[in-house]
């Protein structure tokens, strides 16, 4: 028996692209992957301060439909999710349940202040 999954939230997932900024180095843009619906749940957050700035880290558990692997549509580590002005790095993705009807994605949302 699955478990009841609430998909509520739209999130755009983006891929980070690196181009040649002429100079030696590369400027890292982020690239629209596609919109997937998506459950989500926080964990317990920390604080730190880092270079100036206070850095609070919330670790999030991102439950969105099964893709295959290698499709566009199935996330994966280093990429993010994106709804507004809340950005969720991707740190792992796993199946949800044996059938791959669910994948679980887990996250961390940074927010600087």
């Amino acid at each position: 028996m699955s478990a009841v999954v609430h998909l509520n939230r739209k999130l755009v997932l983006e891929e980070a692209q690196r181009t040649s900024d002429g100079a030696g180095g590369y400027v890292e843009t982020w690239v629209q992957l596609g919109a997937l619906w998506a459950a989500i749940q926080a964990g317990t957050g920390s604080e730190t301060s880092e270079d100036f700035l206070t850095v609070s880290r919330v670790p999030m558990k991102i439950v969105v439909r099964g893709a295959p692997v290698g499709s566009k549509r199935r996330p994966k580590p280093d990429q993010r999710f994106v709804e507004g002005g809340r950005v969720f790095r991707i740190l792992a993705v796993t199946e949800m349940d044996a059938q791959g009807h669910y994948l679980t994605c887990n996250a961390r949302e940074e927010v600087t202040s």
